[in-house]
C-alpha cells in the first residue's frame, strides 16, 4: 500500500501553452505562451471520477481514466509511491489550441503531474512546494520529448537535454533579450503530432547536421543577446521541409514572412506560425496575415506551472 491522499485535499494548477523547436532547435528549445489551462483537482468522499471541461478542445477530449490530466496524475502517483484516490472531481478550464502545435498534450501532462504533487503535498501538510525537476523529468518521458513541456514547467526560453532514458530530463532557463516580441500565427485546422511526426526521415545528411548546429547556436544567441540576428537564426534543416506537405498553407505563410524580413517557423508540430521579431517590428505582422489566421499576441511568463492549495 502507498499513501494516502486525504479526501477534501483540493488544488489548483496553472500551466502555459508552448512554443517549440523555433527552427533549428527540435526538441530541445522551447518557450512559453501567455495560453494558460487551468485545472482544480479534488479528492472527494464519493468514489468515482468526475470530470468537467470547458474551453478550448472541450467538446473532443474524454471525461473518464483516459483524460490526458487524469492518466498524467496516476502515474504521478505511481513515481510518488501514494495510491490514486477512490474519488478525484477534475474541473479544467482549457485556454490552449488543440492540434495546432503549442503545446496542449505537454500542457495536460504537466498539469497533471503538478496537481498529483500538489494533492500529495496537501494530504501530508507538507510546504516544501513543487518539485520542478520531478515535473520537468517525467514530463518529458511521458510526452516523449522535452522541449514543449519543460517550457510549460518552467517558463521562459528553455533548453533542455539528457543523456540518457535513465539520467532525467535537464534544463536552463535562457533570459530572453528585453527586444523579442513573439506573434502566434494560429490556423482552424488541427493536425496530430504523431501525423507531423510520422514524415521525417529516418536519417539526415551530415552536412545538413552541421548546418542545423550551427544555426542552433545562433539561435540562442539571437534569443538573448543579438536580437538583430534572429532571422537567420532561425533557419533550420531537420524537420520543415520535410513535413511541408503536411501543414497544409502554413510553410507557404512561412515564407512569405521570412521573405519580407520576419523570423517565421512553424510552432511544434504545426500548423500554426510562431514569429520572433523585435518590438519595432511587431506591428508588421499582422498585415502580410490573411483572415485565415488568427493573430495572437500571448507574451512570454517567466513562471511557469504554478499550484496553490485550496
Amino acid at each position: 500500500m502507498g499513501a494516502a491522499l486525504r479526501p477534501g485535499a483540493s488544488v489548483e494548477v496553472r500551466v502555459p501553452a508552448s512554443s517549440a523547436n523555433l527552427g533549428p532547435g527540435f526538441d530541445s528549445v522551447g518557450l512559453a505562451l501567455g495560453l494558460w489551462d487551468s485545472c482544480v483537482a479534488t479528492v472527494t468522499d464519493e468514489p468515482g471520477l468526475r470530470i468537467e471541461v470547458e474551453g478550448e478542445g472541450s467538446a473532443d477530449v474524454p471525461r473518464d481514466a483516459t483524460h490526458l490530466v487524469h492518466r498524467s496524475m496516476v502515474r504521478a502517483w505511481e513515481e510518488l509511491g501514494v495510491d490514486a484516490p477512490a474519488g478525484l472531481h477534475l474541473r479544467c478550464r482549457n485556454e490552449v489550441p488543440h492540434g495546432r502545435g503549442l503545446g496542449s498534450s505537454a500542457t495536460a501532462i504537466v498539469t497533471g503531474i503538478v496537481a498529483a504533487q500538489g494533492l500529495h503535498d496537501v494530504s501530508r501538510g507538507s510546504d516544501e512546494g513543487l518539485d520542478l525537476a520531478f515535473a520537468n523529468t517525467l514530463a518529458a518521458r511521458l510526452e516523449g520529448h522535452p522541449d514543449n513541456s519543460s517550457a510549460s514547467v518552467h517558463g521562459g526560453l528553455t533548453l533542455s537535454w539528457s543523456d540518457g532514458e535513465d539520467d532525467g530530463t535537464h534544463t536552463v532557463r535562457l533570459a530572453l533579450h528585453p527586444d523579442v516580441r513573439v506573434r502566434v500565427l494560429v490556423p482552424a485546422t488541427q493536425l496530430s503530432t504523431a501525423k507531423a511526426r510520422s514524415v521525417l526521415p529516418s536519417h539526415v545528411r551530415h552536412g545538413d547536421a552541421a548546418l542545423n548546429s550551427a544555426r542552433a547556436a545562433l539561435l540562442v544567441q539571437a534569443l538573448t543577446a543579438h536580437p538583430e540576428h534572429l532571422l537567420a537564426g532561425t533557419r533550420e534543416w531537420l524537420h520543415q521541409e520535410a513535413r511541408r506537405e503536411s501543414f497544409g498553407g502554413s510553410m507557404e505563410l512561412v515564407d512569405r514572412l521570412r521573405e519580407a524580413g520576419h523570423a517565421a517557423v512553424i510552432s511544434g508540430a504545426g500548423p500554426s506560425v510562431l514569429v520572433l521579431t523585435r518590438a519595432d517590428r511587431a506591428a508588421a505582422v499582422a498585415p502580410l496575415v490573411d483572415s485565415a489566421w488568427r493573430v495572437l499576441d500571448p507574451g512570454v511568463p517567466v513562471e511557469g506551472a504554478q499550484v496553490r492549495a485550496l
